[in-house]
């Protein structure tokens, strides 16, 4: 039955995870981190990584191997920088899904073009866009 009044709808509130960090690797706080065989890194274009949010602190896995280190990464909703040119994202773009280019930039295409297979995997589903960057809802 449709509501006839307000209601006060339950939410999960916030999700922080900690994910072994890849061997090597060194993820900044604020940056886009990506699962790449299951081990937590800087956000990347790869088609094979799942983007999972953005880290809370700087975690440098350097001399380590896959595991080392864990890192604390927040699911949620959260401004990237904007691809540029073809794959700028514009406001007609809210509620397509993103691509990762990097660890603070997110793309309206997965990076096919013509014969060329895709060469990013998705970031989140966009919610607004500004001068900016781009509010992306990023994790699993």
């Amino acid at each position: 039955m449709a509501l006839s009044n307000e209601r006060d709808t339950p939410e999960a509130g916030t999700i922080i995870q900690g994910y072994p960090v890849l061997a090597g690797a060194k993820i900044f706080k604020g940056s886009l981190v990506v699962l790449d065989g299951g081990y937590a890194c800087p956000g990347k274009a790869a088609t094979a990584v799942k983007c999972v949010g953005r880290a809370e602190e700087t975690v440098d896995n350097a001399g380590l191997g896959n595991g080392g280190k864990v890192v604390l990464v927040k699911r949620g909703c959260f401004r990237f920088a904007n691809s540029a040119a073809a794959d700028a994202i514009a406001q007609a773009d809210v509620g397509n899904t993103c691509y990762v280019v990097d660890d603070q930039t997110v793309a309206k295409t997965d990076g096919h073009a013509g014969e060329t297979p895709a060469s990013r995997s998705a970031a989140g589903v966009i919610e607004a866009v500004d001068a900016a960057g781009v509010w992306v809802s990023v994790g699993l």
